[in-house]
């Protein structure tokens, strides 16, 4: 049977979601609300579905199974919340929200109304990076030593001028950390567990906004792992993310999604060619040149609903990022280290 998905927001985030949707059997886009009546409208023309200019209106649309959120982030939960007593499923854009009091608030409304509620984090969905995890999860890199993380992005001025939102505190929730670097901080979460920030220093260097478009954190896992993230969305002209995880029996990094060197013991076999796809534009563009970990997080949490499962990244799970990079800006703003440049 076919499940029919509404698409909050029309942005290139919801672009992206629609093209991600469209791509999946039996989905069809029913319904599409957000502030821009014109980027509504011609987005919901494209996927043949019925835009709206009230959320109410919206959401009440039938059939309408479930919702995607794209949205600023701090309209996640609301918005969240409102899709929820609707007895709509709820899958939100990165990072659940901005604050974890209101991302508490959001998974407990889904709770109370029955409803699943998902985060989308893509990379967890990319094939090398399945194949990390399961490195790490039998132990082949022997006992982890470090995992430094390296996110150094451009975004032109514009990027945040032409914006009501990115950048912002109210809306935004912060800079490049709860914005670009959060995709990694999941990731690094999901692979080693918990961890705790020891340092965090963050910087305005480039941007006119009121968050940090640079930060570096030293972290500590749980397991005793060393950590390292330094991101930016002002390095010129921006490089692909990179990750290492280096162990006393190996090593491995992954460059934006791909294992690209693996050394040691018996992680040798990992090492591939690239798996084939679009070229990341994410060093220097917002846009997602490649939707298919989107659509693989959406086909993911159609799963999770027609036999009654868990998503692969919860609300719970979705929210362990959140409150790492809330613990780095309370410890930036506690060591009063916020040097602007501008």
């Amino acid at each position: 049977m076919a499940i029919h998905i509404g698409l909050i927001g029309g942005g290139n985030i919801s672009n992206t979601h629609a093209a991600a949707a469209r791509d999946i059997a039996n989905v069809v886009i029913a319904a599409v609300w957000g502030t821009n009546p014109n980027k509504v409208e011609a987005l919901a023309q494209q996927h043949n579905a019925r835009a709206y200019a009230d959320l109410k209106e919206f959401l009440r649309h039938r059939p309408m199974e479930m919702v995607v959120i794209g949205s600023p982030s701090g309209l996640h939960a609301d918005h969240g919340i409102a899709c929820a007593r609707q007895g709509l499923h709820v899958l939100v854009e990165k990072p659940i929200d901005i604050t974890s009091g209101r991302a508490d608030a959001l998974i407990a409304e889904s709770k109370r109304a029955g409803v699943k509620l998902g985060v989308i984090f893509q990379d967890r969905f990319a094939p090398d990076i399945l194949r990390l995890k399961q490195i790490l999860d039998e132990g082949t890199l022997g006992r982890l030593l470090f995992i430094d993380a390296r996110v150094k992005w451009f975004r032109p001025r514009e990027y945040y001028s032409h914006s009501r939102w990115r950048g912002t505190l109210a809306l935004d929730g912060g800079g490049v950390l709860i914005n670009q670097a959060i995709h990694t901080v999941d990731l690094m979460l999901w692979l080693l567990g918990d961890a705790e920030v020891l340092h965090a220093q963050t910087a305005t260097r480039f941007h006119h906004i009121e968050a940090e478009d640079t930060i570096s954190l030293c972290l500590e896992f749980r397991d005793g792992t060393m950590g390292a993230l330094h991101a930016s969305t002002a390095c010129y002209p921006g490089s692909p993310r990179v990750l290492e995880i280096t162990g006393t029996k190996g090593s491995i990094v992954l460059e934006h999604d791909r294992i690209v060197a693996a050394q040691g013991g018996r992680v040798e076999w990992v090492k591939g060619p690239p798996s084939d796809g679009a070229v990341n534009l994410n060093t220097f563009s917002p846009v997602v040149d490649d939707c298919r970990g989107h659509r693989n997080a959406i086909e993911d949490f159609i799963r999770a609903i027609e036999r009654d499962g868990t998503p692969a990244c919860d609300g719970v799970e979705g929210s362990r990022s959140l409150a790492l990079v809330e613990a780095a800006y309370d410890m930036s703003r506690q060591s009063n280290i916020n040097p602007s440049l501008i």
